[in-house]
């Protein structure tokens, strides 16, 4: 667990803070769930936006129904609807459902490792993550 003291820990003034990146990632659901459902994207705004940051416990239970709801979608795709073009609303391009979502398992996945990273630096326990 990220202690509250380390929220807005950052290696540099570039990069997102701590708790920046837990948000950035969980929010994520939120946008890839709409673009999977081909929901319309204008003037796109996430239920977190003007949200302050109040804890990492806060963070997930916030964004608990928003990860369910992503999750319920994956699991009605059909096979046939893996092979569906989708096409992403704001770079225009196109791929797979089935590819889609294995990009946002790879977002998930490159996220983790850059906070385990944040973890190391800040002298924290991280979690074993390589079953």
């Amino acid at each position: 667990m990220l202690p509250e003291g380390f929220y807005d820990w950052k290696p540099d003034s570039e990069a997102m803070t701590a708790i920046q990146i837990i948000r950035h990632v969980l929010q994520a659901d939120y946008g890839w769930n709409m673009i999977i459902n081909k929901e319309g994207m204008d003037n796109y705004h996430t239920p977190w936006d003007g949200r302050f940051y109040f804890s990492v416990d806060d963070e997930l239970i916030f964004a608990e129904p928003y990860r369910q709801n992503f999750l319920q979608s994956v699991r009605n795709f059909s096979g046939q609807q893996l092979a569906d073009i989708i096409i992403h609303p704001g770079s225009g391009s196109e791929n797979f459902l089935g590819n889609y979502l294995l990009r946002s398992a790879y977002h998930e996945s490159v996220h983790a490792g850059q906070f385990i990273s944040y973890l190391r630096e800040i002298g924290v326990e991280r979690p074993f993550i390589w079953d």
